[in-house]
């Protein structure tokens, strides 16, 4: 702390001598007319630019007399450039000299009718512009390092938080997909892009939320949609060749393992002047540093449930990992817009195929108070485990113009995974006053095999009449899995005054199978009733189809064999959800505001199979599933949206399968035959406001989720402490959540701050013993981050953020609990002489109000210095050092209906790594 200390002073120090450098200030006006009529020109671009180098200062618009004000400039020479659709740019000197207001008079600017030859115009454009439904980040605003990933670029967006693991939250929202000039890079994984594409090459960065594929066809709004940041290449960037490549190795010194890391990135852009036209990008990545560019997927493997794998609220920070990866991946990423295909017409394709091997050490300890209405108790735990896994996925996007009005669109994706997952873990439940209830190791090994398809077909024809449309899509969602694994247990269980345990041995191996078949045809027809009118009749059938088989085998001792079936604990059973949906949906569009009412009917059965007994049964389900969207655009760069819809959400066939899944004996989870469909209804509302110039913004987003009859938990807890949990309907569901971001540029400092709000409530309810429990959980946080560009050699940001989670249950009050925690970053990149670089970065965490030994309170301390050198500085020698204090921790809380958790997990700390860094960099090839 005390270095954070040091450190925010020196910061704060410079910061106040160079804000009394730049107290006197003075105002710049003037006026915008056309060069022939004299009349003002409303809303044109004015930007101030240092005379020096161009460096974006400030900007601001022209009012309805042409008139413009630019205030608090500090003493220098600057650019006044004046920018206007359909006119060419005008570009004035202007001297700025003490407090004295500067007028630069009428600036008249000619209007462009004919083109220009062999002229690049370079239009200044603001930071942060709204442009209905999408917020757009012009990325030459926010200065990154040099060579740095667009990851770096986003950390400096208002509103966005990045992080460690490379997850996005944008205004509150978890990101969910990344497109690259608006098409899908690698895929749908968000970290293909932002990890392994340079942020120099990046024009905007446009934050929207996307519609499916067939609502964007049909132009009305189907309530489906994911949030989803788009980059805009450079023009001048969309034509070369570019990619990062490094070598690094070094050691942890307490631990004397050696650490390396290799990374392969090789990018061929050939984009026409009218779009993208040809990419090709190959990856590769070698580590044992928790370093993934790209989403690891299927590392938790297929093990029993563990205490410290429920749910809740999660970690109070978290960037921090829980476990230590060790990665090999490569891949190979194509693209081609306007390819001919062998019937003669033109097609956009787009194929990528990824392999990883990521090899998972967890090592975690964790105490757990369950929540009883008598005899709480608590739960420590010790769990180690190693999950290899073995991926290969393959992408897809296919679409062809079949006729001047038909075009069709299919993309596949195809998953192949196995896994092999080790598992060791000790356990031991007392009461308060330290009576023994439970003892208890597990020894678990599993092997499995799975693979997984989905395809989307999408058939779109549009008819002369503007607005007529007719679409049909077929969705379809695959998997197999197969695992077999071995489940070697002991448990001893004491009675009622903590003394004669009762032993309890399971030997056991199982196999466990299992298919998924999902098919889903919507029709759509729209019609426009006038120009602004368009109404839609839609029409939907899905089948979902769901088999385990799941077998067990105990030991036969005499043998030694595992041949001995047991029948309580096999079962085949199969499920099948089957819908008919048929709805309409009226949109109207005015110049400033739309809005759509809707609604469908969904008439659903349930088939429920248990083929070990041969028993059916079959239930229906009726819902009415309204909808509704209102949209409005303010006169000054601000948006409002607001949506209502309601949902329907099937069990699962893990819910619904009535057998015992024995994998940790002291938790053991029981299916239900008998839940019904989930049904929410869910309310947003998202706010976007920001000056014409950029320099101010306010981000909003509230949402409200409820249900009547939610899928919960219901545990039973024996005397000895063992549980038995197992999925029911309950009512009273609610979830609150609100993130507010505000932003503001403070030029006379040359920073950003950003002032960021969150809060979340949700209150459900579970059964604990037969006894209805509502439990409620409050989470509030504040953040504040400052960022600044000081000047061209000196670049820091400062940020703290302050969270208090609280949870509250009504059948044991005295298990209620509230704690706080503290998060601050400091960073600083400084350009040295001789080309030398250093970098550095200081965290500190602090908690309160945790069960004893696992409150936190540590820095994170990591610093890199490096040196670039060989032509166009593409070539970079880094010394880098991580923990340099050797404290890094992972600690985690989580809550449920039934219990509060903490968890302590073994993370990567202190090691020395040298690298050699190469930089592609050749465009206009």
């Amino acid at each position: 702390m005390k270095l954070l200390n040091v450190l925010l002073l020196c910061l704060c120090l410079g910061v106040g001598a160079k804000a009394q450098k730049l107290l006197v200030k003075a105002e710049i006006t003037g006026t915008a007319t056309d060069s022939l009529t004299g009349k003002p020109l409303r809303t044109a671009s004015v930007s101030l630019l240092t005379e020096r180098d161009s460096a974006y200062v400030t900007a601001t618009l022209t009012d309805g007399d042409g008139h413009f004000r630019i205030k608090n400039v500090p003493s220098g020479a600057y650019r006044l450039l004046i920018t206007f659709v359909g006119y060419r740019n005008v570009s004035r000197p202007v001297v700025v000299q003490g407090s004295a207001p500067v007028n630069v008079g009428t600036i008249r600017i000619q209007e462009q009718t004919g083109m220009l030859d062999e002229v690049v115009v370079k239009q200044e454009r603001p930071p942060i512009t709204i442009k209905h439904d999408t917020l757009e980040f012009n990325a030459g605003s926010f200065k990154t390092e040099p060579n740095a990933q667009v990851e770096e670029l986003l950390r400096k967006l208002p509103g966005v938080e990045v992080a460690r693991d490379g997850t996005i939250r944008a205004n509150g929202q978890a990101v969910s997909k990344v497109m690259v000039d608006g098409k899908p890079f690698f895929g749908n994984d968000p970290k293909m892009a932002t990890r392994n594409l340079p942020a120099d090459i990046v024009d905007k960065v446009q934050l929207y939320d996307q519609s499916s594929d067939q609502s964007q066809f049909s132009g009305v709004d189907d309530g489906n949609r994911e949030r989803t940041i788009n980059l805009t290449i450079k023009k001048d960037k969309g034509k070369g060749y570019f990619g990062q490549n490094a070598l690094g190795a070094g050691k942890s010194p307490g631990e004397g393992d050696i650490r390396y890391q290799g990374r392969l990135n090789v990018n061929r852009f050939n984009n026409r002047n009218g779009g993208p036209g040809r990419q090709l990008s190959v990856i590769g990545q070698a580590n044992n540093l928790n370093q993934q560019n790209f989403t690891l997927q299927g590392a938790n493997g297929g093990g029993p449930v563990m205490v410290g794998d429920g749910g809740g609220e999660g970690n109070v920070n978290p960037q921090t990992p829980s476990n230590i990866t060790e990665i090999r991946a490569a891949g190979i990423n194509y693209r081609n817009e306007g390819a001919k295909v062998r019937w003669g017409k033109r097609a956009e394709v787009a194929v990528s195929y990824f392999a990883n091997q990521a090899i998972t050490t967890t090592d975690q300890n964790s105490k757990r108070d369950n929540i009883l209405p008598e005899r709480p108790f608590t739960t420590d735990q010790t769990n180690f485990s190693q999950n290899k896994v073995t991926r290969h996925r393959f992408n897809g996007r296919f679409e062809f113009q079949l006729d001047s009005l038909t075009s069709m669109r299919i993309t596949p994706n195809i998953g192949l995974q196995s896994t092999k997952y080790n598992s060791l873990s000790n356990s031991a439940s007392y009461l308060s006053n330290g009576t023994p209830l439970n003892t208890g190791n597990t020894k678990y090994n599993s092997d499995g095999d799975n693979y997984n398809g989905y395809n989307n077909l999408l058939l779109m024809r549009k008819f002369k009449r503007e607005g007529r449309t007719l679409s049909a899509n077929v969705n379809t969602v695959l998997g197999n899995e197969d695992v077999a694994a071995m489940n070697l247990s002991n448990q001893q269980f004491y009675d009622s005054l903590g003394q004669d345990p009762v032993e309890n041995k399971v030997q056991q191996r199982n196999k466990q199978s299992s298919e998924n078949l999902q098919n889903t045809l919507t029709l759509s027809y729209t019609e426009p009733l006038s120009l602004n009118k368009k109404i839609e009749f839609r029409y939907a059938y899905g089948n979902n189809r769901n088999m385990q088989r799941r077998n067990v085998f105990d030991l036969d001792e005499e043998t030694g064999a595992y041949d001995q079936p047991n029948l309580g604990l096999s079962n085949h059973f199969a499920s099948v959800f089957a819908t008919h949906k048929a709805g309409t949906t009226l949109q109207i569009r005015r110049l400033r505001y739309s809005y759509a009412l809707g609604f469908d009917l969904q008439n659903a059965g349930l088939k429920v199979e248990n083929r070990s007994v041969d028993t059916i049964a079959n239930r229906s389900y009726t819902h009415f599933l309204p909808s509704a969207l209102f949209s409005y655009t303010f006169s000054s760069n601000r948006t409002l949206r607001f949506q209502y819809r309601t949902r329907v959400t099937p069990p699962s066939i893990t819910q619904l399968q009535p057998v015992a899944d024995n994998s940790n004996p002291l938790n053991i989870r029981l299916g239900n035959p008998l839940l019904k469909p989930e049904y929410y209804n869910n309310v947003t509302l998202t706010y976007n406001g920001s000056t014409g110039s950029g320099e101010k913004s306010v981000f909003l987003f509230g949402s409200l989720n409820q249900s009547g009859n939610r899928i919960s938990s219901a545990t039973r807890i024996s005397s000895s402490g063992a549980q038995t949990t197992q999925p029911v309907n309950t009512g009273g569901y609610w979830s609150a959540n609100g993130f507010l971001s505000l932003s503001r540029r403070i030029n006379l400092l040359k920073l950003t701050a950003t002032l960021t709000s969150n809060a979340n409530f949700t209150k459900s309810t579970g059964l604990i013993n037969d006894q209805s429990n509502l439990a409620k959980n409050l989470a509030l946080g504040q953040g504040l981050r400052l960022q600044s560009n000081y000047n061209d050699k000196i670049e820091y940001g400062v940020s703290g953020r302050m969270s208090y989670q609280r949870a509250r249950y009504s059948i044991s009050s005295q298990q209620n609990t509230a704690y706080w925690s503290q998060y601050a970053t400091a960073d600083v990149l400084w350009q040295l002489p001789f080309n030398w670089m250093l970098t550095s970065d200081l965290t500190y965490t602090a908690t309160t109000g945790r069960a004893t030994g696992y409150n936190q309170r540590f820095t994170l301390w990591n610093a890199a210095l490096a040196r670039r050198f060989l032509k166009g500085k593409q070539g970079e020698v880094r010394l880098q050092v991580f923990d340099l204090l050797n404290q890094n921790r992972s600690l985690v809380r989580n809550t449920s209906d039934s219990y509060v958790e903490d968890v302590q997990s073994k993370v990567l700390k202190r090691y020395f790594l040298v690298s050699f860094i190469y930089n592609i960099r050749k465009f206009g090839v």
